[in-house]
């Protein structure tokens, strides 16, 4: 079974017929920079009062996701992650992330 794949409601079964119902997540397709409506907004609840900046709103595949993250946290000299399809970058980066993604093409404001 590949790692996405996950067998929905049944652990075991007597029938010898029976096939277990595989759901494929599929992902849909990575939006074009010029066509993704990224909001950028700061963010320091349940953060121990530290700030951090929060990217969210993109449309794709996770390995562009996690691939823009990294271009970003590069280009900032930054640490951060990807989860629940938000990059999460440290530090209150608003305006140089709006300028980044603006040199990039994405079409994105500040929240």
């Amino acid at each position: 079974m590949a790692k996405n794949q996950y067998r929905e409601g049944v652990v075991y079964s007597t029938n010898k017929d029976f096939e277990y119902n595989i759901s494929q997540n599929e992902e849909q397709e990575t939006l074009e920079p010029a066509k993704q409506n990224l909001k950028i907004g700061l963010d320091k609840k349940a953060r121990a009062g530290k700030k951090v900046t929060v990217i969210s709103g993109f449309e794709g595949k996770t390995v562009a996701i996690e691939l823009l993250a990294k271009i970003i946290k590069t280009k900032c000299s930054v640490g951060g992650s990807v989860k629940e399809r938000e990059m999460v970058m440290q530090g209150d980066l608003r305006v140089k992330i709006k300028l980044l993604l603006d040199v990039m093409g994405y079409k994105c404001k500040v929240i």
